[in-house]
This record gives C-alpha cells, sequence and structure tokens, in this order.
C-alpha cells in the first residue's frame, strides 16, 4: 500500500486555469511554486537569436503569466465503482399528520389556542396522537418515533396543561416542578424556545436552560429567583448539582429524557445516574417521561431505572430485517432498516424523504461536493443544505476552502464575472464557543437558503425548518446515526432530500457493500451528473476556452472543469503555510475518525483500504505528508513529539 504521494502519472497545470479564470481573476494569491527549471537556450543558425529546444504546448503559450504546478490526475488509477441497483422498500403511504385536532383533547382552551395561532399547528401528529393522551393521565412512558414528528410537543403540551391546572398555583419562587435533559447546547435552547411558546398565556410558570457555554453566576443567578420548568445537558446539571445550593428537586413532578440514545452516545450516563439520585434523594414520586428515536441496550436499561411502569409508545411495525428475522419497521408512511451497531434494532425514515447515494473514489471527494453545492445554489433556487462532517477540524477547513474559492471575495471579482450568489457558508461544531454557536444556529434557523457545515453536534433533534438536502460527507458509524442525520430534513411532513457519499468498495467487501447501500431503500445518483453541473459554470472553462458546440454532457469537458476547479482548490491551500497547515490537520483527523469505525463495518471502511495520496488530494495537499504515516496510522510506529493529532469529534 502506497502512504506517500500519489502512483499517477502526472502532468504540468500551469495555465491549465486559462483565460476564462484569468477573467473571473480569483480571490486567492498565487501558490508560492517552483518555478520548472530553465533549459539553456540555443541558437538558430544564421539567425544569431536564441530558440527553445521543444515548442511548447497551446495552452501554455497562451498565457504564460502562471507558474508551472504538478500535479497528479484526478481521474486515473481510481478504484472501480460498482453499480447499486435499487430494491424495492415497503411503505405505508400515510401522512405524519392525523385529522385529530388538539381541542378533542380537553386541554385548557388559552393552550389550544397558543398552539394554533403561534406554533400555527391544527392537526396533532401520529405520536402525538398516542402520547398525550396517556401523559395526561399521568402514566410513565417510553416514546420511540422517527425522527421529525414532533416529539418535543408530545410531551411539551401534557407538561404544560398539568402545571398551569397546578392546586395551590404555582409560584417562580417554589422551583423545579418539571426537569427536561437534553443531549446539546442547541437543543437545549431549542426546547426552551418551544416550551416557552406554549407557556405563553401561563406567565406565572417560569421556564430555565442551564448549558454549558454559559456564564454560571448567571446561571445560579436564575436558580436563585426560580425556575419552575427546567431544560438542561447532563454534564452542566451536575456541575450545579454540585455547586449550586438553592438548586432542588423537592417539588419535581416532571423527569423527560429528551433523545435519550444520544445522551447515551456522548457518554452522559454517568451524569444520567448522579441526576437521578440527586432527584430521587428529594423527591421520588414523579412522572417519568423517556423519548427515542432508536432503542438501544443503554436506552433499555436507563428506561429500567428511571421508568416505573411505563407505557410503551411507538410508531414501528413488523418487518423483515437484514437477516431475515423480524425486527421493528415503521409502520406509518416510513422506511426501515436494522442498525448497524445494535442487533436487531431498526430506525424509521420519513416518507417524504428522498434518499440517495453516490460512490466517489478519495481523490474526487472534494470537487464532487463543490460541485454538488454549486447545482444546488447557483442554477436552483430556495435550497438550504447541511453537510456532516466527521470531525471539527474537517468542517473549519471545508468552511475556509468554499468561502475562499466557491463564494468567494465580493471586493475581488469584476462585473462581468461575480462570484456564485450562493449564502455565505455557516459551520457548527463542539469546539466552538457557545456565543458563536447560538449565533451560526440562529442564523441559519431564519436564512432561507445557505450551507451549514457541522459534525454530529446538529444532528440529533434539531428542528431546522426548510432544509432540503442532507449531505454525509463522511459516512456514519452506525446506521443508527444516519437516520438521525438526515432526520434534519423532511420535518412533520415536508419534503426533503438526502446525499450519502461512499468510497468504492474491495472486491471482498463489495457484496456486503452494496447491502449497506440498499437496506435503505437509497436511489443511486452518479457523480458524472453531479460533475456535469460544472458545464453551467463558465469559471472553470480552462485555458482551452469554452466551446458552444461541445454537449454539456461531454465527459472530457466535464473532466477538464473539474481539474480547473481542483487547481483552484490546491492553489488555495499552498497560498500559504497556515492555509497548507489546517489542510494537514484536516487530513489528520479524517484518518484518525475513519480508524474508529465499528467492528461490523471494518470490512467496508477500513483504514489500511485508504490510499493516503488520494486522500490528501480531497484536502487540496499535492502531496501526502510524509509524517502522517507513522504518527496517524494505526499500527505505524510513532515518531516522538508528535501530539495533539486527535480529531476533535463534535
Amino acid at each position: 500500500m502506497a502512504w506517500q504521494g500519489e502512483d499517477d502519472p502526472e502532468k504540468e497545470i500551469g495555465g491549465a486555469t486559462g483565460s476564462a479564470l484569468q477573467k473571473w481573476k480569483p480571490v486567492l494569491p498565487s501558490p508560492q511554486v517552483k518555478q520548472q527549471p530553465k533549459k539553456p537556450k540555443t541558437v538558430a543558425k544564421g539567425s544569431g537569436q536564441p530558440t527553445s529546444p521543444s515548442k511548447k504546448p497551446l495552452a501554455e503559450a497562451k498565457d504564460d503569466s502562471r507558474p508551472f504546478v504538478k500535479t497528479s490526475s484526478l481521474f486515473k488509477n481510481n478504484p472501480e465503482i460498482p453499480d447499486i441497483q435499487r430494491t424495492s422498500v415497503e411503505q405505508v403511504r400515510e401522512k405524519v399528520f392525523t385529522s385529530d385536532s388538539f381541542d378533542q383533547l380537553g386541554l385548557h382552551p388559552h393552550l389550544v389556542s397558543t398552539i394554533t395561532s403561534v406554533l400555527k399547528i391544527s392537526n396533532m401528529t401520529s405520536v402525538q396522537k398516542q402520547t398525550i393522551p396517556i401523559l395526561l393521565q399521568g402514566r410513565d412512558a417510553l416514546v420511540r418515533s422517527q425522527t421529525g414528528s414532533g416529539k418535543t410537543l408530545a410531551y411539551g403540551i401534557p407538561l404544560v396543561q398539568t402545571l398551569q391546572g397546578a392546586e395551590p398555583k404555582i409560584q417562580r419562587s417554589d422551583g423545579c416542578y418539571a426537569l427536561v435533559l437534553v443531549p446539546t447546547r442547541e437543543l437545549a435552547l431549542q426546547s426552551f424556545e418551544t416550551i416557552q411558546k406554549l407557556l405563553k398565556p401561563f406567565t406565572w410558570i417560569v421556564p430555565g436552560v442551564l448549558m454549558g457555554g454559559e456564564k454560571k453566576k448567571s446561571e445560579k443567578a436564575r436558580l436563585r429567583k426560580g425556575i419552575n420548568i427546567l431544560i438542561a445537558t447532563p454534564g452542566r446539571l451536575v456541575d450545579h448539582i454540585n455547586s449550586t445550593q438553592c438548586l432542588h428537586f423537592r417539588r419535581i413532578r416532571w423527569l423527560v429524557l429528551d433523545e435519550a440514545d444520544r445522551i447515551l452516545d456522548l457518554g452522559f450516563e454517568k451524569a444520567v445516574t448522579a441526576i437521578l439520585n440527586a432527584v430521587n434523594a428529594d423527591s421520588e414520586k414523579r412522572q417519568n417521561v423517556l423519548l427515542s428515536a432508536t432503542l438501544t441496550e443503554g436506552v433499555s436499561r436507563l428506561a429500567d431505572i428511571s421508568l416505573q411502569n411505563p407505557a410503551s409508545i411507538s410508531a414501528l411495525g413488523e418487518a423483515q430485517g437484514f437477516d431475515g428475522n423480524p425486527t421493528q419497521l415503521a409502520a406509518r408512511g416510513v422506511h426501515a432498516a436494522p442498525s448497524a451497531s445494535v442487533e436487531g434494532d431498526a430506525f424509521a425514515v420519513p416518507e417524504e424523504l428522498r434518499q440517495n447515494v453516490v460512490v466517489v473514489p478519495s481523490k474526487l471527494r472534494l470537487v464532487t461536493l463543490a460541485a454538488f453545492v454549486l447545482g444546488k445554489f447557483k442554477f436552483e433556487k430556495r435550497n438550504k443544505m447541511v453537510v456532516f462532517f466527521s470531525s471539527c477540524e474537517q468542517v473549519d477547513f471545508h468552511h475556509a476552502l468554499f468561502q475562499k474559492v466557491l463564494a468567494g471575495d465580493p471586493e475581488a471579482g469584476s462585473p462581468e464575472q461575480t462570484p456564485p450568489p450562493a449564502s455565505p457558508f455557516l459551520r457548527l461544531h463542539g469546539d466552538m464557543k457557545q456565543e458563536e454557536r447560538t449565533s451560526v444556529f440562529q442564523e441559519f434557523l431564519q436564512s432561507q437558503t445557505g450551507v451549514l457545515l457541522c459534525t454530529d453536534v446538529a444532528s440529533r433533534g434539531l428542528d431546522l425548518p426548510k432544509v432540503t438536502w442532507i449531505v454525509q460527507y463522511n459516512p456514519p458509524a452506525s446506521l443508527a446515526e444516519y437516520v438521525h442525520r438526515i432526520g434534519r430534513t423532511a420535518r412533520i411532513g415536508i419534503r426533503g432530500n438526502s446525499l450519502l457519499r461512499l468510497p468504492p468498495p474491495r472486491v471482498d467487501a463489495r457484496r456486503s457493500f452494496l447491502a449497506l447501500a440498499k437496506a435503505v431503500g437509497v436511489m443511486e445518483m452518479k457523480m458524472e451528473s453531479i460533475l456535469s453541473s460544472l458545464m453551467k459554470d463558465d469559471r472553470f472553462v480552462g485555458s482551452h476556452g469554452s466551446d458552444k458546440n461541445v454537449r454539456s454532457s461531454d465527459p472530457q469537458e466535464v473532466r477538464r472543469r473539474a481539474t480547473v476547479l481542483q487547481t483552484e482548490f490546491e492553489n488555495y491551500v499552498h497560498s500559504s503555510p497556515r492555509s497548507v497547515q489546517q489542510a494537514k490537520k484536516a487530513l489528520q483527523s479524517f484518518i484518525r475518525s475513519y480508524a474508529t469505525y465499528p467492528a461490523t463495518l471494518k470490512h467496508i471502511f477500513h483504514i489500511r483500504s485508504l490510499h493516503l495520496g488520494h486522500v490528501a488530494k480531497s484536502f487540496g495537499l499535492r502531496d501526502a505528508p510524509r509524517n502522517l504515516t507513522a504518527a496517524t496510522v494505526p499500527g505505524q510506529k510513532k515518531k516522538p513529539k508528535r501530539r495533539n493529532l486527535g480529531a476533535r469529534a463534535g
């Protein structure tokens, strides 16, 4: 296995970007690269004038202003891409919303009015229809339903209905009556805003939120004044339990664990246990609700210790699993597939979601993603996209790269050739400061179009309105993680699309690879069709110029334009030591995260199947950094003084 550089024949690109890109006036400075060594000049007989010993190619003769750069071909020595034929997946054609309205539940008239006028909802979803009556009876419940089905309101409405009618009347100084645990800060903010809207007619009930990144002093002050409905992330709540004397649970009546599977995935099991012990020490009599999109062994264990004789609520039915055995399948207008991490588990996917998969070799990952984004935002309208990466470093790198090369600098382009009118690229991951995370989250919520580059910090529970595309640039580690990512679109009955990028499989893993791709009934999208969107953008014509007679699907022209775009990415990366270092860090984090795939997926995503030179090219690097082999790849002898190479999983 080759670990350094590329094994492809090299070709000179030099002026390959040509006159069209000169008109475009790229924002980025020319890279500091070595000029080709000058050959000695010869003198033609009888002329006395020096001449070149060989003829220049036509493309080079057109433009001598750009330095020559050696770079490997994008389209040579790539692995074979297998065809994926879609299998039929049985669906029940039933809408997410039912015909039942909220005024049939016997709720307070002001609460019903708030739901219809403020939240703009008139009918219940299936999970709400099943859950709300049971919770109004005071029973514990284990709720399992597809993403985007309205689980927050399923517990929020009965919670508010119960507390507004409590006798004696609730006072702010009473403290906590309801505790809602959520896995992430963004979901905490979103849940708080939803509860706050439901409480609009009942101003004497005060909601509050505790989450990491905020000032503890301010949170302590709010707790002293009194919070009746407390939404919190587990880590921050444990911190306050240990250090804030005014926090108590003597009057608690509700305990809600939202996105319980994600809470456990993030390693909060010990924190949840500590919270349960603190709540039980103050008051054992309360109503408990656990909500999850997947039912893992950890969720079942958590349900056993937190729920008392619960009602089990699920929109899932019976179907055949991956191995032919019965598994749980969504019976109300959803697909289903087994989880790769938990045998026999299943997840539900909304019927309105159109799932796609594209198989892309490592070298072509970057230009394919860029072409897809350009195609959706320059030549189509009203698209809103979320792109998932496996580490924070990759998010930062691609955000900087796309902002410069795809979005461009408004002050740089000429009137004739302006950058594409795409919305700003946004980024969101766990290493950002809380103020910035909140600002980005709110900006993306309010925007009509845009691209959010993020880690899995945004994959659970968040309701991102009008998202039309979910792109999984790095494949997820399990099918459960896959469904939570795509659950950010096609929410509450609205149509959405998803695209999963997969690498070409080794020959011995091809059958398992095809079975994985077919498991959720995906439709294959061809890489060539994505790259063909570059034919609509004259910035990527290249030095040969534009030929109006060339067909829009001409494969040679598509490849030339993809090469021009890749060259621009590489020019940016090599324009400064800082951008080179950022690309190397992103590459390191990708290799680290690739090595963490579970054993059940190692036959498809194995670290040894990666060609490091090809992967480096997808980060705009012209050669694989030599120091990556020992420092990053498992099983290699590590060099001394190589630290902080771990990927920051968001």
